[in-house]
């Protein structure tokens, strides 16, 4: 069958519902997902803009055994994953305000399910264009981290929602001679910038020509104090380095995101693995983000793996999910559409877990064992 006729599963969750009897689900989503989840209850104002503008919508409960010293420590997360909204071939900055536009109403219904931290997926303002090659137009979607378009956007947001927001775009450094950077932007629940982060890894596989563009950050292992609890970034390619994960735990994270753009033929087999046993291995909570749809561009691009030339990376499938440090995770969101997945978690599970599996007690007499807490830059 030609990859124009693949017709695209909306996800393993559905089709095991389709065919499994009550009984067996429950049995083997046990297996696949560990502890059952409590649904969240979330707004009828939401679910009903959720299905009048045609993106997906879930909530869960983490939660931990109450404690006689320690409050809960309650926190609601997010993430969001989209397709672009117009054609490659559109002006540049038509196609950034049509995906602003979207998120616009995906982070308000957010705000409207009580969420404290929100993350976007990796260059989430633009298609991923960087398998192209091409320099032209696509560089034109890089902006400031500090002070571009997209960050007086997501500011704005923050401050009307009390949200912190992970927004990753594409960097131009304009303090150190205008280079590119794949970056993570924090803004907090004022709408005050709290930082950035890079990415840590690049890939150089098949159609993932990303060197082309920006090479490995050099910001490390950054770790945010918010309002909320200690966030991480560990930006899409980092999640396949075990080591990665780690120093944002030694660092003291309690939630690290992974906002990506991976596709079906690369990588899916890998999905649920890595964010979850990342969760587990560091005894915190992770949120995996990936991209979905398919994204054509105007010229056709080569492969690394020898592949004829081709107009599009494939599908990228969605099936965003967030893991517990107990081992839990939600299902997946949708392969093929918009979606947010919201889920409240008692970050006292972090320590709780620690106490149980004891993982941390064998890094003790290791000389880099020394937390560093990201202290924010000043606000602009």
């Amino acid at each position: 069958m030609s990859a124009s006729k693949v017709v695209e599963l909306d996800s393993v969750e559905s089709i095991l519902q389709a065919h499994l009897p009550e009984n067996e689900l429950l049995a083997v989503e046990r297996i696949l997902y560990g502890k059952p989840l409590l649904s969240l209850e979330l707004p009828e104002k939401a679910l009903s803009l959720a299905g009048e503008n045609n993106f997906d919508i879930a909530g869960y409960k983490f939660t931990a055994l109450q404690e006689e010293l320690r409050s809960p420590r309650i926190v609601r997360v997010a993430a969001v994953q989209n397709k672009i909204v117009l054609p490659t071939s559109d002006p540049i900055e038509k196609q950034r305000d049509a995906i602003h536009n979207k998120i616009k109403l995906i982070v308000e219904v957010a705000a409207q399910c009580g969420v404290n931290i929100l993350c976007l997926q990796e260059a989430w303002t633009m298609p991923f264009a960087f398998c192209t090659r091409e320099k032209h137009p696509w560089c034109q979607f890089a902006e400031s981290a500090e002070r571009g378009p997209t960050t007086q956007f997501i500011k704005q947001l923050c401050k009307n929602f009390n949200m912190v927001i992970i927004s990753p775009i594409l960097e131009r450094d304009e303090t150190h001679g205008d280079i590119l950077w794949n970056t993570a932007v924090l803004i907090n629940n004022r709408g005050n910038y709290m930082g950035k982060t890079r990415k840590n890894h690049i890939p150089r596989v098949g159609d993932f020509n990303e060197s082309t563009y920006y090479y490995e950050g050099n910001t490390g292992h950054r770790v945010f104090q918010t309002d909320f609890g200690k966030v991480a970034v560990n930006i899409c390619y980092g999640r396949h380095h075990p080591q990665n994960w780690l120093m944002y735990g030694v660092n003291g994270a309690e939630i690290v995101f992974n906002p990506s753009a991976t596709v079906g033929g690369l990588s899916e087999p890998l999905w649920g693995i890595e964010a979850r046993n990342a969760a587990i291995a560091n005894s915190y909570f992770t949120v995996a983000i990936n991209r979905v749809g398919t994204e054509n561009f105007p010229n056709e691009f080569t492969s690394g793996d020898g592949k004829a030339a081709h107009k599009s990376f494939g599908h990228f499938y969605g099936s965003s999910y967030i893991a517990a440090p107990d081992g839990s995770r939600t299902k997946g969101l949708s392969r093929i559409k918009d979606g947010i997945i919201i889920a409240e978690m008692d970050l006292n599970l972090c320590r709780q877990v620690k106490d149980h599996w004891g993982f941390q007690t064998n890094l003790l007499p290791l000389p880099f064992f020394q937390p560093n807490l990201h202290t924010p830059q000043p606000l602009l």
